[in-house]
């Protein structure tokens, strides 16, 4: 879908309350997914898991997700992303609140599998409108929407923490069933929100299904978020224990993902802005340069305070990065969305596992080397990406 070259103009009518929509349905897909994750030590106890069972489970989510990113993409670009809004948040807060409720291998598994698939549309959906909608409005804000997804995160994971003493399933049932109705009342301002399918007039000259995007660019832009991703993925499993291994204090080695997260919701406010002003392009690669260097830096050093620096510097480097890159594959349509996306959340999925592997190879300072080389690797190839058609 093409929009016609057009002077910058104010808003349509709808807009803000289109945007304040996304950015509510980015915030509630954070808050669920750190809630889960922040209470999975007490899911693998109560279901009595082994290490190896848990990651059963989590390949079953991840399963989910896949095959939700890839109906997704069919979806949206069939009846339009709006549709996959509402129903896909729904799953996903209810079956949160079944996995409460789950206390075997077996049904964790299939739960999990239908948490994914709600996921997957659901990331589907929201980055497909998105787009849809930054084309609408002629600025950026892609930025601000995944701003949205980081502060729900921080805000699940900082629920999961004050609320550790009561059952886990009262939290999962609680911010579920919530998450779910949310939805349900949201409804109607989603099918009034008919920008979030239609971002502009199409240009007459092309017929809407024509790819706007090569192919090798497409796979260019998935495998760079992958190596973003990858490291959102090292920062969450690996932080913590990363400092601990330099005799950091319990207190803080746990500050170590928040400062990441902090540094990342910060990067993201203020993303659009610079995104405005310096473009895209240069925004990522300077980006990818700070968090190559910056956590680089910190695992030379090898210092605790360094240490913390650098997890920072990732964070704040890589904040704007995976925004860009989802706008940069909205020039070929939801099915482009979702391929860029799929392929991101591999190294999301698969990056800690890789760290794990080395770490157990060499040391985990040395394993950590992969998301910084990765960075690096961004900061030189991001051009090809965003600037190609």
């Amino acid at each position: 879908m093409t929009a016609t070259a057009a002077p910058p103009t104010s808003a349509p009518v709808g807009a803000l309350s289109s945007r304040r929509l996304l950015s509510a349905i980015f915030a509630l897909l954070g808050v669920v997914m750190a809630v889960w994750g922040s209470r999975m030590p007490a899911v693998q106890a109560a279901a009595h898991l082994g290490p190896g069972q848990l990651a059963v489970v989590l390949l079953a989510a991840a399963a989910g997700m896949v095959a939700g990113l890839q109906m997704g993409g069919r979806l949206a670009h069939r009846y339009g992303p709006a549709r996959l809004l509402a129903g896909p948040t729904i799953i996903f807060g209810l079956s949160l609140a079944l996995l409460g409720m789950c206390r075997t291998l077996t049904s964790l598994c299939l739960v999990a599998v239908v948490f994914g698939i709600g996921h997957g549309l659901l990331d589907v959906g929201a980055n497909s409108a998105a787009v849809n909608l930054e084309r609408a409005c002629r600025r950026r804000i892609m930025s601000s929407l995944h701003c949205a997804y980081s502060l729900g995160a921080l805000a699940g994971a900082g629920l999961a923490a004050l609320t550790a003493w009561a059952p886990y399933h009262v939290l999962f049932a609680t911010v579920g069933i919530l998450t779910a109705m949310a939805a349900a009342a949201g409804l109607p301002l989603i099918q009034s929100a008919a920008h979030l399918d239609t971002p502009a007039q199409p240009d007459p000259t092309q017929h809407d299904d024509t790819p706007q995007l090569q192919p090798r660019t497409v796979w260019l832009l998935g495998f760079l978020a992958a190596a973003c991703l990858l490291g959102e993925g090292a920062a969450a499993d690996w932080s913590a224990v990363h400092l601990h291994t330099l005799h950091a204090s319990e207190a803080t080695a746990a500050l170590a993902y928040a400062a990441y997260s902090a540094a990342m919701v910060a990067g993201r406010l203020f993303g659009d802005r610079l995104n405005a002003r310096f473009g895209p392009t240069a925004v990522a690669r300077a980006g990818a340069a700070l968090a190559a260097t910056g956590l680089g830096a910190g695992l030379l050093i090898g210092s605790a305070t360094a240490a913390l620096f650098g997890w920072m510097a990732l964070g704040l480097g890589l904040s704007t990065a995976v925004p860009s890159l989802i706008s940069a594959a909205g020039r070929g349509g939801p099915r482009a969305v979702n391929a860029v996306a799929a392929t991101g959340y591999l190294g999301l999925l698969l990056g800690p596992a890789a760290i794990g592997a080395l770490a157990s190879l060499t040391t985990l300072p040395a394993a950590l080397a992969l998301p910084v080389l990765l960075a690096a690797v961004v900061a030189l190839s991001a051009h090809r990406a965003l600037d190609s058609k």
